[in-house]
């Protein structure tokens, strides 16, 4: 760790030595593109006065230094419309001008300013922000950009291996982090066992991960916030793209359906892998997996100062898996898993002034998974189901005062309806129907939020949320024993009466200082509330886990987050260097006890124990965003540790010690390099290495009845083997032909884990009936130990992608 930090240091301070004296010019960059998104190459750009101006990259790009003054820009290229802008240039500023052809008309041409340098100046930190073009670049497992693919590669996120069912951040559980689309929640982000995500690639217009000082709107989860929006159709003429995979297909389409008033985009995919998932592990023979998702989005103009959002989302899986055959008394042949979720965003957006806005939100939506089990003999299923039912009020005010200050203040309100299970035995006579006692919760906020720079030098942001939550009846609450833990008493509460009430306030605050134009200083603090938490006992993304709402005996964790960070930007902001440390203190996080099932408990509070978590790290990054070889690399050194801190032995976990969480990673390695050399071929690899996970080992056998029965005394006191995997993808791009210029096609083939790494997901362990069986690894050990593994080879894929419009 020292070595390291040295060597940071190091290059930080000879970055910093070339650096050259400011200078009174100010830089202007440009970004030029199609009505496609794409980079227009040879695009000549004519500045007057000066008399200056250039040519742009393969990507688009061009930058020049000039000074205060007043410029009127031109735009040309053969094919395109000429455009022209008048500006003042007296900061360093990015335009980003989309040029339309020459023989269309678009109702607008669309014209972005921001800053070059914001990753210097923003006050916020841990903040990582990603347009669909540059989600596109990575390569991925089915020939086609995932939003929770590209996030592992960002320092301080990482997965449980190939096969999980979200992301950890900075050292956070699963149920720690917030992702939201397009406003709405979602509980379950995978498919295939965790290999992709369900979000609709073609959907998809950002993405935003916020890891450090999280913005007041945000609230409910300690560790971070994915916030996906979904591209708005803001088209004047009809538009079609997909693409035909091997292991998915997707359509999308974007159309108007009354001129500049009503618009439309609507996007599908589904996934039918049961043929291929033998090829990959002689374990999946059995297996069967099938998806599809679906995003819809509606944009209404009923007057030039109103919009009105309408979005719709609805994805579905089923797989089969011979893994597990028995829960509780429950025999199966197979356990089969058919769940769904169903989103709908409504928003309206006023505009008062140009500076000056409110939006206002409905959100609802119904996560619904379900287990079945077909029995051994007979053709009877039996059932268990659970739900979360979410709806959500926000309305929000903006306004921009002037370039210095910003601000937004807002309300929210939640209701979360949870029926935790019930289980339908069909015609089995043997198993008794249960149906666990549904959870009510309101959760209402007010918040706060501004950005401030007094001086070209200093930038600060803050802000204020206020959360009051309330547990509602019906719902039967139980007293335990303090000695045994037994349940000593129970009360019911009747429907609409109060069960417990909780507030929090939650401070935001990020401050930068800028020591020049290329170098600057940041720090940050946040405290976020979590009322709503998610129980298991596996990695695997089973939907399997438990949700609870915070009640008398749960309390609601609470998340400290400090961070602080240099940040570095080289040659012309051609490259980018962070420097990130950051420290997470969070209380009653909850884990499950020794032996723990809580599959139909009526009272999962037995089952569990809350405790102390702590997670810490450095990140180190690098990022060139532009060129024709562009990409990023970042190196993290982190913990993630739990303690339990209960007096009664048996609640005890590693004796009240602190242990390494499932997401400890204490070193992990990203990197990503694209070739663009020309506009027909992309060639891009990343490469990510990381320390294994922990796993708990049996410190001990004992024999009982002639059999070998493990003792677990310890918790994650192994680790899996080192995770390492490199991925390829090469896109070929095809310019539109000349016959049609409405056509553009192009062919992507990738190829996912390379070289065929075995990276294990699981240990488990067997009784040894053979003792001359693998007698030189496991010697005279009464146990084996063995290593799943879901990847035993590359697995590869070829899409054909395609637009029309």
């Amino acid at each position: 760790m020292k070595t390291v930090t040295c060597i940071c240091v190091f290059l930080f301070a000879t970055f910093s030595g070339t650096l050259i004296a400011q200078t009174p010019q100010y830089r202007l960059s440009f970004e030029i593109t199609d009505e496609n998104g794409a980079g227009i190459e040879n695009a000549q750009i004519s500045i007057t006065p000066c008399s200056c101006g250039g040519i742009t990259d393969s990507s688009g790009f061009l930058t020049l230094e000039l000074p205060r003054d007043t410029y009127t820009i031109v735009v040309s290229n053969i094919g395109y419309k000429e455009y022209a802008q008048q500006i003042i240039l007296n900061r360093e500023v990015l335009l980003q001008i989309r040029l339309s052809e020459q023989e269309q008309q678009l109702s607008e041409v669309v014209v972005k300013a921001k800053k070059v340098n914001d990753n210097i100046e923003s006050p916020q930190m841990g903040v990582v922000q990603l347009k669909a073009p540059e989600l596109k670049k990575l390569p991925m497992a089915l020939g086609e950009f995932d939003v929770l693919k590209s996030m592992t590669l960002v320092a301080g996120v990482n997965n449980a291996g190939d096969v999980s069912n979200g992301l950890s951040v900075r050292g956070g559980s699963l149920d720690q982090n917030l992702l939201l689309y397009e406003y709405a929640p979602i509980f379950n982000p995978t498919h295939l066992f965790g290999l992709i995500s369900v979000f609709t690639p073609d959907a998809v217009s950002s993405v935003d991960l916020y890891r450090a000082n999280i913005p007041s709107r945000y609230g409910g989860r300690v560790a971070s916030v994915l916030d996906i929006k979904v591209k708005n159709p803001y088209v004047d003429k009809f538009k079609l793209e997909g693409g035909l995979g091997l292991l998915s297909s997707r359509l999308s389409v974007e159309t108007p359906l009354i001129k500049d008033k009503l618009m439309l985009q609507a996007g599908v995919r589904g996934g039918f892998t049961d043929f291929l998932l033998p090829l990959f592990s002689e374990r999946l023979k059995n297996t069967k997996a099938r998806f599809t998702d679906g995003t819809i989005k509606l944009v209404y103009l009923p007057t030039e100062n109103d919009q009105i959002f309408f979005t719709g989302f609805y994805s579905k899986d089923f797989y089969q898996l011979d893994l597990i055959s028995q829960i509780e008394n429950v025999s199966a042949e197979s356990n089969q898993y058919d769940f769904s979720t169903l989103n709908g965003t409504l928003k309206w957006t006023h505009s008062f002034t140009d500076n000056a806005t409110i939006k206002t939100i409905l959100v609802g939506s119904d996560y619904t998974p379900k287990i079945i089990f077909p029995e051994i003999e007979g053709d009877n299923e039996i059932e268990f189901e659970s739900a979360i039912n979410y709806l959500s009020f926000i309305s929000e005010f903006s306004k921009k005062v002037d370039t210095e200050l910003d601000y937004y203040i807002g309300v929210q309100a939640n209701q979360y309806k949870i029926s935790p299970g019930s289980l339908n035995p069909g015609t089995a006579i043997d198993i008794s129907a249960v149906s666990l006692n549904k959870e009510t919760s309101y959760e209402l906020s007010g918040y706060a939020n501004f950005n401030w720079k007094p001086t070209n030098a200093f930038s600060l942001s803050g802000g204020l949320r206020y959360n009051h939550f309330t547990l509602l009846g019906p719902y039967t609450l139980a007293t335990f024993d303090e000695m045994d833990g037994s349940i000593t008493n129970t009360e019911v509460f009747e429907k609409g009466k109060v069960v417990q009430s909780y507030t929090g306030l939650e401070p935001r605050m990020g401050i930068s200082f800028s020591l020049d134009k290329n170098t600057s200083l940041k720090a940050s603090y946040a405290r976020v509330n979590q009322y709503l938490q998610n129980i298991y006992n596996s990695t695997t993304p089973l939907p399997t886990s438990r949700w609870k709402v915070a009640d008398p005996n749960i309390k609601p964790q609470i998340g400290d987050t400090y961070g602080f960070g240099v940040y570095q930007n080289f040659n012309n902001n051609a490259i980018e260097m962070s420097l990130e440390g950051y420290y997470r203190d969070t209380r009653n996080v909850l884990t499950y006890k020794p032996g723990a099932d809580f599959f139909l408990e009526e009272f999962v509070e037995q089952d569990i124990v809350q405790g102390e978590g702590q997670a810490y790290g450095i990140e180190l990054g690098f990022r060139k965003p532009r060129g024709s070889v562009n990409g990023w690399f970042n190196y993290t050194w982190s913990r993630s540790l739990l303690r339990s801190v209960n007096e009664r032995l048996a609640d005890r976990i590693n004796n009240n010690n602190w242990f390494a969480s499932d997401y400890d990673r204490p070193h992990v390695f990203n990197g990503t390099i694209n070739f663009e050399n020309d506009r027909y071929n992309t060639v891009s690899f990343n490469f990510t290495a990381q320390t294994g996970r922990p796993f708990t080992a049996p410190n001990a056998t004992v024999d009982v009845d002639g059999i070998a029965a493990p003792i677990f005394l310890e918790r994650n006191n192994a680790r899996l083997p080192l995770y390492h995997r490199l991925d390829f993808s090469w896109n070929v791009h095809f310019s539109k032909s000349k016959r049609n210029k409405r056509w553009e096609n192009d062919w992507t083939f990738t190829i996912y884990n390379v070289y065929g790494r075995k990276n294990p997901i699981n240990t488990f362990y067997s009784q040894r009936v053979d003792f001359s069986e693998n007698a030189e690894i496991f010697k005279g050990s009464p146990l084996g130990a063995y290593e799943i593994t879901l990847l035993n080879s590359p697995l590869v894929s070829l899409t054909y992608n395609f637009k029309f419009q």
